[in-house]
């Protein structure tokens, strides 16, 4: 029983780190549309400074502006924390590094659900922003 949990867990890891590259990919190289092929239209997104949630249309909104005024530079993740995972559904936490083209350089913890949704492409459906502290505190980031 244990090594299918294992291969489940291997497989769930290799799903997330695709998404993950595929992610950081289209965002770095300004590709909207496939980027966006990556969130869910039922995304949800926490934790973010002065929001209570942002939707996908809200997401969607501000990034193609965001894409079309090149205002990033690049965007990388780093480190995979596997939380839970289903057939359909994958938890896991990692770094995002976000690197604007003036220089600014945001680092944060994000907890992604990812789904398998109908059409087979695996979307986030939820994202939340972690705390320094609980990042600190996961083992994702050093001490700050």
């Amino acid at each position: 029983m244990p090594q299918d949990t294992n291969k489940e867990n291997e497989n769930a890891i290799s799903i997330a780190q695709k998404w993950l590259d595929a992610s950081a990919f289209t965002a770095t190289n300004n590709q909207f549309k496939e980027h966006f092929n990556l969130i869910s239209k039922k995304v949800r997104v926490t934790g973010v400074y002065g929001y209570e949630s942002i939707s996908y249309d809200d997401w969607a909104r501000q990034s193609e502006q965001e894409f079309k005024d090149n205002v990033l530079k690049s965007v990388s993740y780093e480190g995979l924390k596997l939380l839970a995972t289903n057939e359909t559904q994958i938890m896991f936490k990692t770094i995002e590094t976000v690197l604007a083209n003036d220089g600014e350089r945001k680092v944060q913890g994000v907890e992604i659900l990812l789904t398998q949704e109908e059409d087979g492409v695996w979307r986030v459906t939820q994202e939340r922003v972690m705390t320094n502290a609980e990042s600190v505190h996961d083992g994702l980031m050093a001490s700050l």
